[in-house]
């Protein structure tokens, strides 16, 4: 972090302490209830922009459409574009936590802000991504490289 502003290096230690942190969203197993949220309340615009390029990234990082998703319903801008964002690449989406089917992949979300940026985390029992955004007039845009945390 040489040649880092004060500001922009404790916005990423606190970044990765967030994506680190969901080193234990899964521990309890694949029963354990899905908890999503959006602290941030981002715009719909932003909102597309942010579930987009995190799904593409979740794509790249497994396979595109290698699943059925299982996402707790929700009706906040992001949830709604992380879904149509999910089944434009194509993935199943089953919006239920209590899923019978015995593949279903649970994701679960996390957008917060810091210093005037989106954090936004995306989590499967396999895979964390985590990334920072800027909000703009055209929605949003990465404002830090993409984490990666695979799981075996």
């Amino acid at each position: 972090m040489l040649g880092l502003s004060t500001p922009l290096r404790a916005a990423s230690a606190i970044f990765l302490a967030i994506v680190l942190a969901g080193c234990t969203t899964f521990s309890a197993g694949r029963t354990a209830a899905l908890v999503s949220t959006d602290a941030a309340q981002v715009p719909a615009p932003a909102a597309g922009v942010i579930a987009e390029d995190l799904v593409g990234r979740l794509a790249e990082v497994v396979g595109a459409g290698t699943g059925t998703i299982t996402l707790r319903p929700d009706h906040s801008a992001f949830a709604v574009a992380l879904d149509t964002a999910l089944r434009k690449w194509g993935y199943a989406v089953i919006a239920d936590d209590k899923s019978e089917i015995a593949d279903a992949i649970p994701l679960t979300y996390i957008l917060d802000t810091l210093d005037g940026s989106v954090l936004a985390r995306l989590s499967t029992p396999a895979v964390d991504l985590g990334r920072a955004y800027a909000l703009t007039a055209m929605g949003a845009e990465p404002s830090s490289p993409l984490s990666v945390m695979l799981r075996s």
